[in-house]
């Protein structure tokens, strides 16, 4: 496990006045522990306190993941019977010391299972929202998890223009999302992909998040693609839209008017300033371009572990940018019934600026 992410979890659990965290499998979990589980009947808890004692309860078949961790772990497993994880649970919470404590968990990703389990072993705990504590430690990147990203790009960049030699009209949007998942594949991506890709073509691009459908490609449609790869853990999310053929003059203008909006938000992005302050500016030059009513979002998210994590670029962010901060910038426009247009970056603030990760063109491409 990694040292200095754990001493600065303690002290964020200080700061935030919770005594022990409640993780269920996910990006935070595997963050601290370097250990991988997945949801499923057979529950995992990992406890991590601010006391610096760590405890991990799950099924005995996982058990020989967390042997011979370091720092040492406390590791509570239960067998295939339901009396068996029951009895565990209420051993655990009795060793672990946690009746009356304030206890954070992951709203988004602690489900109504785990916490009735908690709930039924520790029912004089108070259990609080600990989003921001985890968000607090895992948002600034360390140089390691931005050469993660940064080969997750690339991976996507690659699986991108190998797809495009072959996208040809009549394909529907269903087999370019299939050719797309197998590019990436052989490109190097993980398997578990940090989204399904988006592949709207025509009408379907004025739909953010489109899915895709037996819709053929044709001739004076735009296509729209977002999509992103995984690397070591670590994510791309990345969009472009392309032409296929001579397409309405709205859409080109439409398009226009989005890459000038990309521009201004990598333009913008530095220390010190807040996601407010790019979302603002970069959705102005929409709105002052005339299209306010076609912005159907903010200018962009946070990414890393996950595909939408902090920082948030949107109007209600005022706290400052720092430098190892990844995000997006993807201002976008929807015609209803006619098309859309999103262009979407990867960015990650330096001590000076900003570096764009990603590095396929921007530019008006007709296939």
């Amino acid at each position: 496990m990694n040292t200095n992410r754990l001493l600065r979890l303690r002290n964020a659990m200080q700061q935030h006045k919770i005594d022990s965290i409640a993780l269920t499998p996910g990006p935070s979990l595997s963050y601290l522990t370097g250990l991988h589980f997945h949801l499923m009947e057979r529950p995992v808890i990992g406890f991590f306190s601010s006391d610096g004692s760590i405890a991990l309860l799950l099924p005995e078949l996982e058990r020989i993941k967390a042997d011979h961790m370091q720092p040492e772990v406390r590791v509570f497993s239960y067998d295939e019977t339901a009396a068996g994880r029951e009895n565990t649970f209420k051993d655990a919470a009795a060793s672990l010391n946690l009746s009356g404590a304030v206890i954070g968990i992951e709203p988004l990703r602690c489900r109504a299972f785990e916490l009735w389990l908690l709930q039924s072993v520790l029912i004089d705990s108070t259990y609080r929202d600990g989003t921001d504590l985890m968000s607090s430690i895992r948002v600034v990147k360390e140089a390691a998890e931005i050469e993660h990203l940064r080969q997750a790009v690339l991976i996507a960049e690659q699986a991108m223009e190998a797809l495009l030699a072959q996208v040809k009209p009549g394909m529907t949007e269903k087999e370019i999302a299939a050719e797309l998942v197998i590019q990436l594949l052989r490109h190097g991506s993980e398997p578990e992909l940090p989204f399904e890709p988006i592949v709207a073509t025509g009408p379907n691009s004025a739909l953010p998040h489109a899915v895709p459908t037996n819709r053929k490609l044709q001739y004076g449609d735009l296509l729209l693609i977002d999509w992103g790869a995984r690397f070591a853990g670590y994510i791309s999310d990345l969009t472009r839209t392309f032409a296929v053929g001579e397409v309405d003059p709205r859409l080109h203008e439409l398009y226009q008017v989005v890459l000038e909006a990309n521009t201004k938000g990598r333009a913008i992005s530095r220390p010190g300033i807040t996601g407010a302050k790019i979302d603002a500016q970069t959705t102005d030059v929409l709105i002052s371009a005339g299209y306010s009513e076609l912005v159907r979002h903010r200018t962009g998210h946070g990414i890393g572990l996950e595909a939408h994590e902090s920082p948030y670029i949107s109007q209600d962010q005022h706290t400052p940018l720092q430098p190892g901060m990844a995000f997006t910038i993807e201002p976008g426009l929807y015609y209803p019934e006619l098309g859309g247009v999103r262009i979407e970056d990867d960015m990650v603030l330096t001590d000076t600026g900003v570096e764009s990760l990603s590095t396929i063109s921007r530019e008006w491409r007709q296939l």
